[in-house]
């Protein structure tokens, strides 16, 4: 009898190491966010559009600059004095973690391009020692930049002559996958969510490319 509950402890142990261990495998997947459909049987969730802009070198960037990328998207302007800088200075720590890293990029779109030229985004650039190649400042036509705010990226950004800098823009940081689509969405102004955007970013790299 002695025996008997000795072997069905050990079994019972045996079999609780071998769940925990199959828990442990388990691969944390990021939800994608955004209305998707069925079409044919496959599953199409909501993407980034094409669009085309100009950053701070004068360089067109477009949808093709970030295929097959990762990349992080947000929205501030130069002359922004509330959440912009926190926001930007965080940046400054995603560029340094994927600063060797050509499958991380960074867009920050202004959402005052009246006023943020070429000149002015390079020296703001500058300011925060934004890299060539990694992290693209971009000015444009103003309703296009709005228009992928709200029906891409699922964020505000407009002119408001009622707010004290007379523009209003999410403080959200997105991340965008391989695919265009948008995997997280991050607090730009908490260094914390920034952290587990990083990591965020360095699961989605292990991602399989068939999700």
């Amino acid at each position: 009898m002695k025996s008997k509950l000795i072997l069905n402890i050990s079994t019972l142990i045996i079999a609780i190491f071998f769940l925990a261990c199959g828990k442990s495998k388990e691969k944390k997947v990021l939800p994608v966010f955004g209305a998707k459909y069925v079409q044919q049987d496959d599953t199409v969730f909501h993407t980034i559009k094409n669009f085309s802009f100009t950053n701070q070198f004068n360089e067109a960037v477009t949808e093709q600059t970030v295929k097959n990328k990762i990349y992080v998207a947000n929205f501030f302007f130069a002359t922004c004095q509330s959440i912009c800088p926190e926001m930007s200075k965080n940046l400054i720590d995603v560029q340094k973690a994927f600063a060797n890293d050509d499958s991380v990029l960074i867009l920050s779109h202004s959402v005052n391009p009246m006023h943020d030229s070429v000149e002015v985004l390079e020296a703001y650039a500058n300011t925060y020692g934004a890299l060539k190649n990694k992290w693209h400042l971009l000015t444009g036509d103003k309703k296009d930049i709005y228009a992928l705010a709200a029906n891409g990226y699922m964020v505000n950004a407009f002119e408001d002559d009622g707010s004290p800098e007379g523009f209003l823009h999410s403080e959200m940081f997105l991340l965008i996958d391989k695919k265009g689509r948008i995997r997280g969405m991050y607090d730009g102004t908490d260094h914390a969510e920034v952290l587990k955007l990083i990591s965020d970013i360095e699961l989605l790299k292990t991602e399989s490319s068939d999700l």
